[in-house]
């Protein structure tokens, strides 16, 4: 069994903090307060994107850059 990956379009938050806890500083880093929301277990990457007004691209070229650095 593969395990999560981070391009997953439905990957919950909670899922993305839990196997990539790195990422939790881009999300503060953005002014995102999705890091111990309730909501997080029901919401994806695509939906704090909308959200917050960020573009999804550019995001989740961030939160990659942050999981090889």
């Amino acid at each position: 069994m593969r395990g999560p990956r981070l391009d997953d379009p439905d990957l919950s938050l909670r899922l993305v903090f839990q196997h990539w806890p790195e990422v939790a500083a881009v999300f503060r880093a953005h002014g995102m307060a999705c890091l111990g929301c309730p909501i997080a277990p029901f919401h994806t990457v695509i939906d704090a994107c909308a959200e917050y007004g960020l573009d999804e691209i550019t995001f989740r070229a961030a939160l990659q850059a942050a999981t090889v650095a």
